[in-house]
């Protein structure tokens, strides 16, 4: 099994545009479940913390194999997110790791 973290800071002027877009991108990512061959669990958190060196998101996902997780980054279901939320996202940071079971 993979675990495959990715966390984000999202743009927005004003608190509300941000609140939205943590919705948005929040929304888009939960429609990938069931959608992803291998795809075993997906999760979506807000931050609530609101320090100023938080990210605004995280995603944790787990997959079958590394193959799986090789094969979501070009799934044309999460081609068309990431299409979709374009420019929505400032920064982006990732670990991918085996779980230890």
């Amino acid at each position: 099994m993979i675990r495959h973290i990715v966390m984000w800071r999202v743009a927005g002027e004003t608190e509300q545009q941000r609140a939205d877009t943590r919705l948005r991108v929040k929304a888009a990512f939960e429609g990938l479940r069931a959608r992803i061959p291998g795809m075993t669990g997906l999760e979506i958190g807000v931050d609530i913390s609101r320090v100023d060196y938080a990210c605004d998101l995280v995603l944790v996902a787990e997959f079958q194999s590394r193959e799986a997780l090789d094969a979501y980054a070009t799934h044309p279901a999460h081609a068309e997110v990431r299409e979709a939320l374009d420019g929505l996202r400032i920064a982006r940071h990732q670990v991918d790791y085996v779980i230890e079971c």
